[in-house]
């Protein structure tokens, strides 16, 4: 019999078995390794959402080669055991045996009915800033997540680089610093934006507010997905627009099939065709073809709210719909709000044909944007901050989403029902329909927890039953008992 020693080590808090010894005649090296870590995630010793060990860290403490712990991850990769993330590693991942089922496509009247206003919105975010509430409300995430040491001498260097200090107005179109680096990093998606191209504006909202003002007037019949961010409803419905919310499914968001079936019914549409918030969908590449072929042949202009598309889990950025525009009919809309900098009120767009309605309205709405913060961003994409800090951020919020799944499934009802986000930091929860979420928000807060109702995203009587969860949340035990009562009180 031929045997192989070696010591397994103790990482991370692990604790492994010392001085096995294998028979590498019945099993071969890589195979013990996966049956190791395989029994350690049996056994929650590796919980859903921990990240593996490095290779480089397999490979010394285990004493072999790292093709053999690459074989090992490899072969746990193929049982669902744990997945691979580009350039961040391996994360224990839920089998498909234990993924709870995801909530049906939304099937929201198409005649627009509204439902009855009762302040709800304005109830939760009454306490959005009580840092005495775990804020699961919220669709940003924790400001530990981000780079305020180096944001901090990226405006340090701004009232240096800027003339007088950034005292002084910037060009109408918006900082050129700022401005060059977007068009740059336009790149991961095959943009190829130009200089000239883009307008910077104070976040995205800002973004949106503009469009709806340059191509809309009261009356006029908006497009968007249902549920949706509900600033977008609100915005909309105080221009006076009427809102047609889209059927969505809630892992490609929007489908051809049905815009096509709608199309003739409105004027103008809204999309967030990356990671939408709050149902964490995207739409694959074909589709969003499709639905910019459909609405240039329609001549309907396309807002395209892409707030989301760097906070991906997967392999490489999703390409936004302005990546099939070749017509000019998409406003591409963009910001560093959900992941550098909430606070400055950075963003941008690239309105294509519309250029000249933009500038026109942002000259007579605000003539500049906020000088300082527009230069600082900039400074941050010119180097590889940026990508470093994304790559950092991605790892963080998807171990955090495989966390709030496994939690989910553990303490929530039987029957719950949860969106599989690849992308951002949101879930949508659906609950039995016994539930109203509205009323289930005053009982948690009491508890010190926030969340937000469904129908908060809909101007629609839907929704009732549903929540959203922002997973952006520093991951801790005190977090996971959180959720732990928040299923307890469900299951009351």
């Amino acid at each position: 019999m031929i045997g192989y020693r070696y010591n397994l080590f103790n990482f991370e808090g692990y604790s492994l078995n010392k001085g096995a010894v294998y028979n590498i005649t019945s099993m071969t090296l890589f195979e013990e390794l996966a049956e190791n870590f395989e029994n350690l995630i049996t056994k929650k010793t590796l919980k859903l959402g921990d990240k593996m060990p490095s290779i480089r860290t397999v490979s010394k403490e285990y004493g072999v080669s790292k093709n053999t712990v690459i074989q090992a991850y490899l072969l746990l990769e193929s049982r669902s055991f744990i997945v691979s993330r580009p350039q961040v590693g391996f994360f224990v991942c839920q089998r498909e045996d234990q993924i709870l089922p995801m909530p049906m496509a939304s099937s929201p009247n198409i005649n627009g009915m509204v439902g009855k206003e009762d302040g709800l919105i304005g109830k939760v975010f009454s306490h959005f800033v009580n840092k005495d509430i775990t804020q699961m409300s919220l669709s940003v995430p924790d400001e530990s997540f981000f780079p305020v040491a180096r944001l901090n001498k990226c405006i340090q260097t701004a009232t240096k680089t800027l003339g007088a200090g950034g005292t002084a107005y910037d060009d109408i179109q918006g900082n050129m610093r700022l401005r060059k680096n977007v068009s740059k990093w336009s790149f991961t998606w095959g943009g190829n934006l130009g200089v000239d191209e883009l307008v910077t504006t104070s976040g995205a909202m800002h973004a949106i507010s503009l469009a709806f003002m340059a191509l809309t007037k009261p009356g006029d019949r908006i497009g968007v997905e249902s549920p949706v961010y509900f600033g977008i409803l609100q915005l909309a419905k105080n221009m006076g627009l009427k809102v047609i919310e889209l059927p969505t499914d809630p892992e490609y968001g929007v489908l051809p099939k049905d815009l096509e079936e709608l199309v003739d019914k409105i004027d103008i549409c809204l999309l967030v065709s990356n990671f939408n918030n709050p149902l964490g969908s995207c739409m694959p590449d074909k589709n969003k073809k499709e639905v910019v072929k459909l609405l240039t042949k329609h001549n309907v202009p396309l807002i395209e709210d892409d707030l989301y598309g760097d906070v991906y889990f997967g392999p490489s950025r999703p390409k936004p719909c302005k990546a099939f525009d070749t017509e000019g009919i998409v406003l591409w809309c963009g910001s560093v709000s959900k992941t550098l900098a909430p606070g400055y009120r950075v963003g941008w767009m690239a309105p294509g044909k519309f250029m000249k309605a933009i500038l026109k309205l942002k000259l007579f709405h605000s003539v500049s944007g906020t000088t300082i913060t527009q230069e600082a961003i900039g400074l941050f994409l010119e180097n590889d901050y940026y990508e470093k800090h994304l790559r950092q951020l991605r790892a963080r919020l998807y171990s955090n989403s495989l966390h709030f799944i496994r939690a989910i499934a553990d303490y929530f009802p039987k029957g719950t029902k949860i969106s599989r986000p690849q992308g951002g930091f949101v879930l949508w929860v659906e609950l039995d329909k016994k539930w109203d979420t509205g009323k289930l928000f005053d009982k948690v807060l009491s508890r010190g927890i926030s969340i937000a109702p469904g129908r908060m995203f809909t101007l629609q009587s839907q929704f009732h039953n549903c929540l959203r969860l922002n997973y952006g949340l520093p991951w801790t035990e005190k977090l996971e008992q959180e959720l732990k009562l928040l299923g307890q009180i469900l299951k009351e």
